[in-house]
């Protein structure tokens, strides 16, 4: 397995598929693992079978020990992979093919009251240092039901302050236009007037809208560690991220009688399947609900 094919392999992926650089990264993490294994077992690409990739699998898992999920995403890997090079013809058998990949059981996703949201949003004192970038951050995250890549990437110029909007650019390039809610909004203003200005003082222009106080785009790590920090310092025992207050979004949306259509738009999911998940949460926290106050499920 050369370079040079997965090189272009992955340009296929960027460019005819559109697919993003992070998982972009991901299939060539898949790739380096087998091209590895191919070295080390004397083997190439062209002389491979499916027995060799089972093993290749098998072996991989052994050594670190892959989550089911993590294995499934190999597999589609190597499948999508030999299917491209088999279509090239490169080799003259797709030897992934037959190759059964596994289902993940899909969890239900975790999400966060609406109490610690709330317990969560009013704990920022906004005259602390940068109290009022983080309160921004977070109304966002959950009035818009943002990515974390999606907050950090966002751009200054992509807010639409007539219409309280903001386009994001998610999965596979995508853009999609959000609305942004009326404590979000004003959380925002009150960022970009007061405080934004003075973390840009001294340095070049940024044209992100979230920046560090370098006056630099807010890496996704900082984000998620300040996320973490704040709800430590909210007094939540919970394990709060940003993907969490995504679900919580979602959740607290459908719960609150909101369209399952409506909702996959505005979490920019391509499959209508993806977002039927949240539809299971909301059935359990009807159970909830039916097991507390219905008169023959109480216990006397």
């Amino acid at each position: 397995m050369t370079d040079e094919i997965i090189d272009e392999f992955l340009r296929y992926l960027a460019i005819d598929k559109g697919l993003s650089e992070t998982y972009q990264q991901s299939v060539l993490q898949s790739l380096n693992h087998l091209k590895k294994w191919c070295a080390t077992h004397s083997l190439q690409v062209g002389s491979l079978t499916t027995e060799h990739l089972s093993q290749f699998i098998a072996e991989l898992d052994d050594t670190h020990d892959l989550a089911s999920s993590s294995k499934r995403l190999l597999l589609v890997h190597i499948k999508i992979f030999f299917r491209y090079i088999f279509l090239k013809e490169i080799i003259s058998k797709d030897v992934a093919e037959p190759l059964i990949t596994p289902k993940v059981e899909k969890k239900l996703p975790e999400t966060c009251s609406i109490k610690h949201i709330e317990d969560l949003l009013k704990s920022l004192d906004t005259s602390d240092k940068l109290a009022k970038r983080d309160k921004a951050i977070l109304e966002l995250f959950y009035s818009s039901g943002l990515r974390l890549s999606e907050i950090s990437n966002a751009k200054l110029e992509w807010v639409d302050f007539d219409e309280q909007w903001i386009r994001v650019i998610g999965k596979g390039s995508k853009t999609r236009m959000l609305p942004i809610g009326g404590p979000a909004f004003a959380a925002l203003s009150d960022y970009l007037e007061k405080e934004r200005p003075l973390l840009l003082k001294g340095k070049p222009n940024s044209a992100y809208l979230f920046i560090s106080i370098r006056g630099t785009q807010l890496s996704p790590q900082r984000i998620r560690d300040m996320v973490k920090k704040r709800a430590v310092k909210a007094g939540l025992s919970q394990n709060i991220y940003p993907h969490l207050m995504r679900h919580s979004f979602a959740t607290h949306l459908l719960e609150n009688g909101a369209n399952l259509k409506v909702i996959q738009e505005l979490l920019g999911h391509t499959d209508l399947a993806t977002t039927q998940i949240y539809t299971a949460v909301n059935q359990k926290h009807l159970q909830s609900i039916h097991q507390q106050f219905h008169p023959r499920q109480k216990k006397p």
